[in-house]
């Protein structure tokens, strides 16, 4: 139903330990079950070595990895220090290399952690640096418990700037805090053109307690209609995935556009 909606680009799963994170056993199964379509790509998360190899076997055309601007929850969600996590990322990236597999980083609690509270913009600005110079076409730039505002947006961002060029940014703000249109809005303004978000708002962090999810993708695409961007995005069909998938999971949808216009 996404892939009919205009969406260039879906998140099929993720290649994680089903022992960490049972919920994405059935990452082959998912991969392989989607019905493709041309000019829609499709990446999935791959953690380490073992992953990425897992997902190639499953038919993963690209990938991406994810690290994070804190220690303590880089140590919880992919049990190593950042150190270790870049040269863990090495690997991959070396893998894709070799297989002409284009990877996308990811860098989460970039406005903040639940672990240690504020993270400096300086470090966000190093660990983007360096997965950039890995060799990663995109760093996706993750407020992974939405505690960032539009005012420490603007901060994070302009530092980041100064390392990574702007064409190769994306931003990834969930809304827990109700704040995640506003930081969006900001990262728009700063030149940012690529936004992550979720269908329905679904999701969260199996390592962040509290967090919600996403921004809800038909909110933004909303939001950048009303801005008079062109997104190719069908609202309408991206709504009606939206209820399609809440009503699977029989849980209400977090997107305030849907539930407007329900109630109309």
């Amino acid at each position: 139903m996404l892939s009919e909606t205009g969406l260039p680009v879906i998140e099929a799963t993720s290649f994680v330990s089903p022992k960490w994170v049972p919920q994405m056993a059935d990452h082959t199964e998912v991969l392989q079950g989607i019905e493709k379509f041309p000019g829609v790509s499709y990446p999935v998360l791959t953690p380490n070595l073992k992953g990425f190899q897992a997902a190639v076997a499953a038919g993963a055309k690209e990938v991406s990895i994810f690290g994070a601007a804190s220690e303590l929850f880089t140590k919880k969600n992919i049990n190593c220090s950042i150190e270790e996590s870049l040269q863990r990322f090495s690997e991959v990236m070396h893998a894709a290399g070799a297989s002409s597999i284009p990877v996308r980083g990811y860098v989460s609690c970039v406005l903040g952690c639940p672990y240690e509270g504020k993270i400096a913009p300086a470090k966000v600005a190093e660990v983007s640096k360096k997965m950039y110079s890995m060799g990663c076409y995109e760093i996706s730039l993750g407020d992974t418990i939405g505690v960032g505002t539009p005012g420490s947006m603007k901060e994070m961002l302009s530092a980041v700037m100064k390392e990574v060029p702007v064409g190769a940014l994306a931003v990834h703000c969930h809304d827990t805090y109700g704040q995640a249109l506003a930081n969006t809005l900001v990262a728009l303004q700063m030149g940012v053109s690529v936004v992550d978000s979720s269908v329905a708002g679904l999701g969260g962090c199996p390592y962040a307690q509290g967090a919600s999810g996403n921004v809800a993708t038909e909110d933004l695409v909303y939001m950048l209609h009303g801005l008079g961007i062109h997104t190719g995005v069908d609202l309408q069909k991206l709504m009606e995935a939206g209820v399609f998938i809440c009503k699977a999971l029989n849980r209400r949808t977090s997107s305030k556009v849907v539930q407007a216009s329900s109630r109309l």
